[in-house]
């Protein structure tokens, strides 16, 4: 009987739909403060920064999951905290520009949400609403997929809660483990 491992399989962010969302939203981030911010406000700064915070701590956290579950869930919960800044972001520009924020049932913002369904979605998939669209399909689209990213990182937060529960963490499995190689050698 092979001893259990101690390190687990981590990493792997690439292939979580919350981590390729959050990496859209972090290139249509871009590109919508290059069009409609001056590069020189510190806000464009910010906007970039809280959307590439998002993308990063989603990355950071998985591949720390290996050795603490604990820091994979304070860095999940950091990507959730600055992509719900970058939200309010767009929101207070809508609000400041005096321009609608679409609700849920609004045709654009539905046609928007359809389109996490598409196959192999990427930046491309919504590049004619943030280089094409004027700033209010613009900031309204990045209000959508950011409602859609924060979504995923509720569930996934939900469930590494969940397994943290269940299993421990990484002290804990180091208890395990050795504990079994103590029976197995009494």
């Amino acid at each position: 009987m092979t001893a259990p491992k101690l390190i687990p399989p981590h990493g792997g962010y690439a292939e979580l739909q919350s981590y390729k969302m959050s990496e859209i939203v972090y290139d249509a981030t871009v590109v919508f403060c290059d069009r409609f911010i001056s590069r020189r406000s510190r806000t464009h700064d910010q906007m970039v920064q809280a959307a590439r915070s998002g993308k990063q701590n989603i990355a950071e956290g998985s591949m720390a999951s290996g050795t603490s579950k604990k820091t994979e869930l304070k860095l999940v919960g950091v990507a959730r905290a600055s992509l719900e800044e970058l939200l309010l972001d767009f929101m207070d520009y809508l609000r400041q520009k005096e321009l609608p924020l679409w609700g849920k049932d609004h045709p654009e913002a539905q046609a928007v949400r359809k389109l996490a369904y598409a196959k192999n979605r990427s930046y491309l998939t919504y590049k004619t609403y943030l280089e094409a669209s004027p700033p209010e399909t613009a900031a309204n689209t990045m209000a959508c997929l950011i409602h859609q990213t924060n979504y995923l990182l509720d569930q996934q937060l939900r469930a590494l809660e969940k397994a943290f529960l269940e299993e421990g963490g990484f002290t804990e499995r180091l208890y395990r483990v050795r504990s079994q190689e103590r029976k197995k050698r009494q």
